[in-house]
């Protein structure tokens, strides 16, 4: 039980983690100067953007480090 709630405390740290680099990533292209008039929303955007692919790029990191841990079944 109680490795359950280490195991889900990091995967909200990592989830955090890389949404915040996401969102370094993403105000980094400076996306107001596309606009003649940048939208009032543009940083609503950035932020759900910046959601969308810290979550997507956590899911991935935290599958492969499964996908490790179980290739240790491979040699048992």
């Amino acid at each position: 039980m109680q490795m359950t709630g280490v195991h889900a405390l990091l995967e909200i740290v990592v989830q955090f983690i890389f949404i915040w680099l996401a969102f370094t990533a993403i105000q980094g292209f400076h996306l107001e100067r596309f606009f003649h008039r940048p939208p009032r929303t543009l940083p609503l955007a950035i932020v759900l953007l910046s959601t969308a692919i810290g979550y997507l790029c956590a899911s991935f990191f935290l599958g492969i480090l499964t996908e490790i841990g179980n290739l240790t079944y491979l040699v048992r």
